[in-house]
């Protein structure tokens, strides 16, 4: 007999990011994090200061996620209106050695970061005269290291103060079912304060479901899922090269294993984001001969976090909702409207490979290709779906 095909087990993930997903930038100050943001956003804030801490309060704005498969069924239902899915991104605060400890703006900036779903974390790879660095030269392996370090012990600090609010309940005795959930949680927390105390991150480890739970009430900083912005001059984004590039990744393979490296030129984004038109962008990245990678950037950050994408789709609009990989179609109808989840009945579902091919819903329906799914059914990426609730509730 020929052996069973193994199925590789897919690692759960920490966090509970969905439809309205939260994206901080961070780094130390003058790294380009808030040039970046302009960029990525075009939302202007004025020219980004050349200090540290120009930016006091987090900056907000949504970000569009680029999305074909909408456009597409946009075109095809005639809909009025495209809501496209979103990321909601904040310009933090520059991080400074002692954050930890409330040197600069550190209580704030680390308070801003336990808000987030995900972090891009923006590191300096460019040297410019006119740019101050905080730390007095370009190293972005120390840098990453002083970031590390700063996110570390404050969670060591946030870890100990749960653990002591645990242990509180453990010290009454007796055998309830509390107590003896509380003592299970103290073991964990204390092997969250060893593993952080070793150098690690909690976010690189694999976690079962029950630890899950507890990690995310913690809202720890090294849980967040990070990618690495790799901020080169033009010139070395275009050819591909710089000297720090090889270094990072040894650094980030050690101690951030299994989290995405983007280079990416904040100065050249800058420049795409300035000009006025799309057919003026493609055409300054044509003479180039780079494309902008902020796209790519974006739809990383919902890959890494195993988010996907279902639609609503008529003749009033047409839309893209995100959920996590592996959502139940109650919990789906629930990212709409929690009605929809409490009184759900069915999900009418239609693929969108299935849309593409056949043109309309009516030939989908003909083809025997509309589906009836119940509470069980687990949404897939693309699928576009009318949800059937009671109590009057579509």
């Amino acid at each position: 007999m020929a052996p069973k095909k193994q199925v590789e087990e897919k690692k759960l993930l920490l966090g509970r990011p969905g439809n309205n997903l939260k994206s901080g930038i961070v780094g130390l100050a003058n790294v380009g994090k808030s040039t970046f943001f302009q960029a990525i956003t075009r939302c202007p804030l004025g020219n980004p200061a050349n200090y540290p801490f120009a930016t006091i309060e987090p900056e907000e704005a949504r970000v569009i996620v680029p999305s074909p498969r909408l456009d597409i069924l946009y075109d095809l239902y005639h809909s009025k209106a495209k809501i496209p899915a979103y990321i909601t991104i904040y310009d933090i605060a520059g991080l400074t050695k002692g954050a930890s400890k409330g040197e600069g703006l550190g209580n704030a900036f680390l308070a801003n970061i336990r808000a987030v779903d995900a972090i891009y974390q923006v590191v300096r790879c460019f040297d410019d005269a006119e740019i101050i660095h905080i730390e007095g030269d370009v190293n972005p392996v120390r840098d990453l290291e002083i970031i590390s370090e700063e996110l570390r012990l404050k969670d060591i600090e946030f870890a100990q103060k749960h653990l002591e609010a645990v242990e509180k309940i453990t010290r009454r005795g007796g055998q309830s079912l509390e107590v003896k959930q509380k003592k299970e949680e103290a073991i964990l927390v204390q092997k969250i304060i060893d593993l952080l105390e070793s150098g690690q991150r909690v976010a690189n480890q694999t976690w079962t479901p029950k630890e899950i739970e507890v990690i995310n009430t913690m809202y720890l900083l090294t849980a967040k899922p990070s990618i690495y912005l790799i901020n080169l001059s033009e010139r070395d984004f275009v050819r591909k090269k710089n000297k720090h590039l090889l270094g990072i990744k040894e650094w980030v393979d050690k101690y951030s294993p299994g989290d995405i490296i983007i280079p990416l030129s904040v100065s050249y984004e800058e420049r795409l984001s300035q000009l006025e038109t799309d057919e003026e962008r493609a055409e300054e990245e044509k003479r180039v001969g780079t494309p902008s990678i902020l796209p790519k950037i974006i739809t990383t950050m919902r890959k890494k976090l195993d988010l996907i994408s279902f639609f609503t789709c008529g003749p009033m609009e047409a839309r893209e909702w995100t959920i996590r990989d592996g959502t139940k179609a109650p919990a789906a109808a629930g990212v709409i409207h929690n009605d929809l989840m409490n009184t759900f009945i069915l999900a009418q579902v239609t693929k969108y490979q299935d849309m593409i091919e056949l043109k309309d819903e009516g030939s989908v329906k003909a083809a025997g290709k509309l589906q009836m799914k119940g509470k069980d059914y687990t949404v897939e990426d693309g699928d576009i779906i009318y949800f059937r609730a009671g109590a009057g509730k579509n």
